[in-house]
């Protein structure tokens, strides 16, 4: 377990230093995260104002289950699809730079546009299939507050991993989603443990990243107390500087995804990447 998770700390840092390399990721999670925003808002005002939601939510009540209610299933599947669809699109896009950079050359925010633009297809059946998966296990989870609960966290856990190299497929392969789907979960039959390794080294960086800023947080609401205006502010810096280590750690994600994607297809290194770490996500548990 040990060496998995130092297998996994030293995919990180190398995927920092591609991130270092090439700044202009960072900018793909921050769209995606400004986007998801305005989704949420675009979806919850109209739906606030007409009162729609809890017109079908009390109608649901009504029936003993507001999950039965095909109004709001339509409105839960409609946001799932359409958040997905923003996730995966710029996700795409991210892992299509970071392709880019690997073979040594200074990908712009355009050129992973322009990649998951020529994917639209794969993204859009990627984002149904996953609505569609989303919608069912919160069916699930509405049958029963405990059972429910446990089934559809256990079948949800479950999917995130065998979904986990959905996107590197998409990008690079253009595969569609049961075929991007099949291929994810071959991979990570393959990398078991170690790939999530990775995944949990860089949730290690991000908690150390993260130290600082919570730190900040809880001691402007202390100085808000008796200072005012200066706590605030250091609750405001400490609240952004959490925000950009969220970012970083999903750049580093998408970058250490599609670094063990291409080893595992090719056989060969992506340039920022030790070929000794790869080969360890590979070896067999």
């Amino acid at each position: 377990m040990f060496e998995r998770l130092s297998n996994g700390y030293a995919l990180a840092k190398q995927s920092l230093g591609v991130l270092q390399r090439d700044k202009q990721l960072i900018i793909f999670p921050l769209l995606s995260g400004i986007s998801c925003t305005l989704v949420m808002i675009s979806f919850a005002i109209p739906l606030v104002m007409t009162g729609a939601v809890e017109n079908a939510i009390e109608q649901g009540q009504e029936a003993g289950d507001p999950m039965q209610n095909p109004l709001y299933l339509a409105v839960l599947f409609a946001f799932y699809f359409v958040n997905y669809f923003v996730i995966v699109f710029f996700n795409s896009a991210l892992i299509a730079c970071a392709v880019k950079s690997f073979y040594g050359e200074r990908p712009t925010l355009s050129d992973g546009i322009s990649a998951a633009m020529s994917r639209l297809p794969q993204i859009a059946g990627w984002a149904l299939l996953s609505a569609t998966v989303g919608v069912i296990l919160r069916v699930i989870e509405s049958r029963s507050e405990k059972v429910g609960a446990i089934v559809s966290g256990l079948l949800g856990m479950a999917w995130a991993a065998a979904s986990f190299f959905v996107v590197p497929v998409l990008v690079i392969e253009k595969a569609g989603p049961f075929e991007a789907l099949k291929r994810s979960a071959t991979i990570l039959k393959s990398t078991w443990g170690e790939s999530l390794g990775a995944k949990g080294g860089i949730g290690f960086f991000g908690f150390l990243a993260s130290l600082p800023c919570i730190a900040l947080i809880v001691g402007g609401g202390f100085l808000t107390a008796s200072i005012g205006a200066a706590g605030i502010a250091v609750i405001v810096l400490g609240v952004i500087g959490l925000l950009l280590v969220s970012l970083i750690s999903s750049a580093m994600s998408a970058i250490v995804q599609a670094a063990i994607y291409m080893y595992g297809s090719s056989g060969d290194a992506p340039g920022g990447f030790e070929a000794n770490n790869l080969r360890g996500v590979f070896a067999k548990a």
